[in-house]
């Protein structure tokens, strides 16, 4: 970002740029700019919440909606094809609903993310990270990919066994997915990826209409299949697709994050392992100083309306900018930009807030905290590789992470 484009007086924007070496460095600019700021996308134009309060106050507003119908024409095609604007914008799940459209899609999926069905889970979690660290220990003594090996697979395998991905077909799933969560070094273009992904899911939805199961695309099959008007088939694929991604890229970057942030922030680990502070703390720290998300697109004015003092016009998009929320000083005082787990806790924007926020919360706590403690107590000594370990990042406007995380694990515990 120039001087030039951050000049609100020349009524240029701000461009948000994928291949930002520090995204934390571009949202203190940002913050320092104000509380709504005029930024460029993608190609497109919106404005950015860039700071806590803001930002509350955009995802729950009653006059900024999710529904694209709101979004003026001239800002829709601005959209270019393959990017990731493009696909959020046009999703057609409950991602981009409101009101009773939001509840019929949202509905059916409440029960599978229930606290008691989640704290279900925890017993099968845990015997896949002790696998996981299993394999890792028995790994060359050389630096470890700890994305790539640990963050990745766990919250992926977990959202499989959930949905119910047949085995025989997550192979093929996985390296579609793999290119959605920037793991290793795939292309930036993944429509291709995610075409093949529509295909494959088509085969999964008749392979488990043909062996229905106790797992989440079973349960939507048989609401479409009870009552068509509840669920169109576009719905569903989308419903599917966005379960399986967003229930696991977002985690993979909380997993990633979290374990960076113990190795890079002086005396935090050994608080946790000496006893002082508990897992959670440490996930609820990460979630909001190094947010898993970036930005997401979009919410649409449906009406001229005013915040913080400035005028956004009906039919204009506001990005909503999770990160830079995490770390503002209005909200979170001197240790904005500071790791401490050990201090209180005000609370965090990640999971969104008001009617769109996330349902998997639960499950992404769970498996963060679960995670954590199986790596650290089996290799308490780990550290990484090198200065330069985990500083690249993923390359999009929506993740925030790095899309390696090098280590040396260490003796194992034990």
């Amino acid at each position: 970002m120039t001087t030039e484009q951050e000049s609100r007086e020349t009524g240029r924007a701000f461009v948000l740029d994928p291949a930002t070496p520090d995204v934390h460095a571009d949202n203190e600019r940002l913050r320092e700019a104000g509380p709504l700021v005029p930024v460029e996308v993608e190609g497109v134009r919106a404005w950015a919440a860039t700071r806590y309060a803001t930002l509350a106050a955009v995802l729950a507003h009653p006059d900024l909606s999710r529904d694209v119908s709101h979004w003026a024409p001239e800002g829709r095609a601005e959209v270019r094809k393959a990017t990731a604007v493009e696909k959020i914008t046009s999703d057609t799940s409950m991602l981009n609903s409101e009101g009773e459209t939001h509840k019929r899609l949202r509905g059916p999926l409440i029960k599978a993310f229930t606290a008691r069905r989640v704290q279900g889970l925890r017993p099968e979690i845990e015997r896949m990270a002790a696998a996981l660290v299993d394999e890792l220990a028995a790994l060359p003594p050389e630096p470890v990919d700890l994305r790539l090996h640990y963050a990745y697979p766990l919250p992926r395998d977990v959202i499989s066994e959930l949905m119910g991905i047949p085995p025989g077909m997550r192979d093929e799933l996985h390296e579609l997915t793999d290119v959605a969560a920037r793991v290793g070094d795939g292309p930036d273009d993944v429509s291709g990826s995610r075409d093949a992904l529509y295909v494959l899911l088509d085969k999964v939805i008749e392979v488990r209409r043909g062996t229905p199961g106790e797992d989440v695309i079973t349960d939507l099959i048989s609401v479409r299949e009870q009552d068509g008007e509840r669920l169109t088939r576009s719905e569903l694929l989308d419903t599917i697709e966005l379960l399986f991604i967003a229930g696991h890229v977002t985690t993979v970057n909380l997993i990633t994050n979290a374990i960076r942030a113990m190795l890079t922030q002086p005396g935090q680990l050994d608080l946790v392992l000496g006893g002082s502070l508990p897992w959670s703390a440490v996930v609820e720290e990460t979630l909001r100083w190094d947010s898993p998300v970036a930005h997401f697109p979009m919410r649409y004015a449906v009406r001229d309306l005013e915040i913080d003092g400035v005028t956004v016009r009906k039919g204009e998009a506001v990005l909503a900018c999770f990160a830079s929320a995490g770390r503002d000083p209005d909200q979170y005082g001197e240790r904005a930009c500071r790791f401490d787990a050990a201090a209180p806790q005000p609370g965090h924007l990640s999971f969104g807030h008001g009617p769109h926020f996330c349902l998997g919360a639960p499950l992404a706590r769970m498996e963060g905290e679960v995670a954590l403690a199986a790596l650290f107590s089996a290799f308490p000594e780990m550290k990484l590789a090198g200065p330069a370990s985990g500083t690249r990042p993923l390359g999009t406007v929506l993740g925030n992470s790095t899309r390696s995380l090098p280590v040396l694990l260490g003796r194992r515990a034990g």
